[in-house]
């Protein structure tokens, strides 16, 4: 009797510490304020117009993420084409441009987010961004899948 007790006992030990519970929590994400378009001629900064653009594009930007995903696990190099992959690392939203040779491409990407699109191979391509009030820019041979993390 005592050893079914003390077995009932460490199985539901168990199983209460193996994440019977779920918390939530959710954390405030700190975005910076929508930026204010003047009438009056003056200049917006460049992470203003950052922001205006990533608004404009993430109403129509449509992912590649399972074209990506397909890439990433059953790449093969019979594919004429592979992935670029960037990682969004700062409290911004970004737009990273991607252009190469008949290849042009500006891929919304959200503060903490992952952005990715599918390119031909073996081909130069440059990489540019506004992070912040942080200018990103990058010429890269891409012949096989590609990462990058990108902060301010």
């Amino acid at each position: 009797m005592i050893k079914t007790f003390s077995i009932s006992t460490l199985v539901i030990l168990f199983l209460t510490n193996c994440g019977g519970t779920i918390h939530h929590t959710k954390q405030p994400v700190k975005r910076p304020a929508a930026p204010v378009i003047s009438t009056t001629g003056t200049k917006t900064s460049p992470a203003a117009q950052t922001e205006i653009e990533y608004q404009t594009l993430i109403k129509t930007y449509k992912s590649e993420t399972a074209d990506v995903l397909n890439d990433l696990l059953n790449g093969s190099s019979q594919n004429s084409k592979t992935s670029i992959i960037a990682e969004n690392q700062s409290a911004c939203n970004m737009v990273l441009t991607i252009s190469g040779n008949n290849y042009f491409k500006k891929i919304p990407i959200g503060a903490k987010k992952t952005g990715s699109v599918m390119v031909p191979k073996n081909q130069n391509y440059n990489l540019s961004g506004m992070i912040c009030n942080s200018v990103y820019q990058k010429t890269k041979f891409v012949t096989d899948s590609y990462s990058v993390k990108l902060s301010n």
